[in-house]
């Protein structure tokens, strides 16, 4: 973990430019909140810029939920072709782009790039050389399915998974690790969208996937702990969120 931490230092110090743009394509009129949890969790990673991009009937929702985000809309209440280009948009604009969290209505063609959860089984077709994916246990089935295991999986397509369960798992190249970090009350709703915006963040500031997956898992568990320690099993997602610059410091 102290190569990892010297690896975000460096990435802040070496840069030389702003601390990355984060794209968030998601949400769905059953589940609208999902955009900016992530992009919350971003904005604490160190994310200067994070910009959604949802269906037109939940954009009043999500723009309303943080001044600090920056939203834009598609037509209709379904990701299908139409909302693409917009897509393709954001992902120039973007250092690293998030797609799926609470995309449960998503046409499979549309899925690119960093692929959340519920975008998984249709992202299986694309190319991932440049994914990170966060199933937990119960989702990632269609890749079993598929490759037999996660390792062979990250292998044959060059992605990076990060496993979220009773202990978090990432594999990437073949190979799988354990976090160290966490508690159960991780398992609390919006924890997996605070990872995703952890990890997008560190990525948009520069880091390598294996690095960003493995540095974002630990620091998700981590910040649960400080979350758990003062508000016990109340403990909310936003209240990890808040916390995020605590465990980075």
């Amino acid at each position: 973990m102290a190569r990892l931490q010297r690896t975000l230092s460096n990435v802040a110090e070496e840069s030389g430019r702003e601390n990355g743009r984060v794209g968030v394509v998601g949400g769905s009129t059953a589940y609208p909140n999902q955009p900016a949890l992530v992009g919350r969790a971003a904005f604490r990673t160190g994310s200067d810029h994070v910009r959604a991009l949802v269906a037109d009937p939940i954009y009043e929702i999500v723009a309303g939920q943080s001044p600090n985000l920056l939203v834009d809309r598609y037509a209709g209440e379904t990701f299908d072709k139409r909302a693409v280009a917009r897509t393709h948009e954001m992902s120039e604009w973007a250092d690293a782009l998030v797609i799926g969290p609470g995309l449960v209505d998503a046409e499979p063609d549309a899925i690119r790039s960093v692929v959340d959860a519920v975008a998984i089984e249709p992202s299986l077709e694309a190319d991932l050389s440049n994914a990170v994916l966060t199933p937990s246990g119960a989702e990632d089935d269609p890749i079993y399915d598929a490759y037999g295991s996660l390792e062979a999986f990250s292998r044959e397509t060059d992605a990076v998974v990060t496993l979220t369960g009773d202990v978090d798992e990432i594999v990437a190249a073949g190979d799988r690790i354990q976090n160290e970090t966490g508690t159960s009350a991780l398992s609390v709703a919006g924890t997996g969208d605070t990872l995703v915006g952890i990890v997008a963040s560190l990525l948009g500031q520069g880091m390598d996937r294996a690095d960003a997956a493995e540095l974002g898992a630990w620091i998700l568990g981590k910040t649960g702990e400080l979350a758990t320690a003062e508000f016990g099993p109340g403990v909310v997602a936003t209240d990890v969120i808040e916390r995020i610059p605590d465990t980075i410091r």
